[in-house]
């Protein structure tokens, strides 16, 4: 192994890059949205920031250093070194994407359109980067080690999540479920399961804390997630006693399927890549030993 660091930038394909794949030439893309009352120029502009944004942070890598492209499409196929320097330059989803196939290495999260990504997880400007990274090498950045899941399935795979998991159909029609919880078993018919970190706590699970009037904090570091299920239905065979519940290390939650076609398990909203979760399948869900260790401010 060579002793010289490896620095990893991470991107994804820009919108402006997606819409002339599908639409083939400039003008097509453009009229397409044009007939929609939208500009390409936005677009394209934000695409050229963000390429702009990649030139930049590279400039700021030092010399001596080997360094390595990957696009969001090709992180199942990229083999990530123990001793890498990850930088993932774009939105905050960016960075919940990459961070299951990661395993403690150091993550730059870098916005390069500030005035349009939030920065939740990319909150290193480009002009920083150099600074930050001088930080990291001296050992006094400020880590931030952020909780991540691991669900796995009984003698099957797994997946790990920053964000959230979410188990139900894959059609979102009602998923039929036996759930089992701090030594309490319920079968449950509902819209589905999101297990959520403190992380994934201010997306889609603040949206279900605040249609259902649960306000919990969990911070991103907190050992712990909460779980939701989605309008649990109370009928004759199934309950909603167990709607809402805190994971913590080494107080797992199991999950029976009682689904016979269309269950599925998929981390941080890829839906395209999930878990197959038919009849008679266990999940096991819990607080995964490795973390997101992400560059602060």
């Amino acid at each position: 192994m060579s002793s010289t660091p490896r620095a990893v930038l991470v991107t994804r394909e820009t919108d402006f890059e997606r819409l002339l794949a599908a639409h083939a030439t400039r003008g097509q893309a453009e009229f397409f949205l044009r007939s929609r009352n939208q500009k390409l120029e936005t677009l394209e502009a934000t695409h050229h920031a963000i390429k702009k944004s990649v030139v930049a942070v590279r400039q700021q890598l030092p010399d001596s250093w080997r360094v390595a492209y990957v696009q969001r499409k090709d992180l199942d196929r990229f083999l990530f070194a123990p001793d890498d320097y990850i930088f993932a330059v774009g939105q905050d989803g960016l960075v919940a994407n990459l961070a299951k196939y990661l395993d403690g290495q150091i993550v730059f999260g870098i916005n390069p359109v500030p005035n349009m990504f939030e920065g939740t997880l990319v909150q290193i400007s480009v002009e920083s980067v150099a600074d930050h990274l001088s930080s990291a090498l001296r050992g006094r950045a400020k880590i931030e080690m952020r909780t991540m899941l691991e669900a796995r399935i009984e003698g099957g795979p797994n997946l790990f999540a920053l964000n959230e998991v979410f188990v139900g159909h894959r059609s979102h029609q009602s998923a039929r479920y036996e759930i089992t919880f701090q030594e309490k078993r319920e079968a449950q018919s509902s819209s589905g399961i999101i297990i959520a970190t403190g992380t994934g706590a201010t997306g889609w699970a603040k949206s279900i804390m605040t249609a259902t009037y649960k306000n919990i904090t969990v911070p991103p570091q907190d050992r712990r997630a909460l779980f939701f299920a989605r309008e649990p239905w109370p009928s004759k065979t199934t309950g909603a006693d167990l709607a809402f519940g805190i994971v913590e290390p080494g107080n797992n939650m199991s999950i029976l399927s009682n689904m016979n076609d269309g269950g599925v398990i998929f981390a941080d909203g890829i839906e395209e890549d999930c878990l197959e979760f038919g009849w008679g399948k266990r999940l096991t869900v819990a607080i995964a030993a490795k973390t997101l260790n992400l560059v602060g401010k």
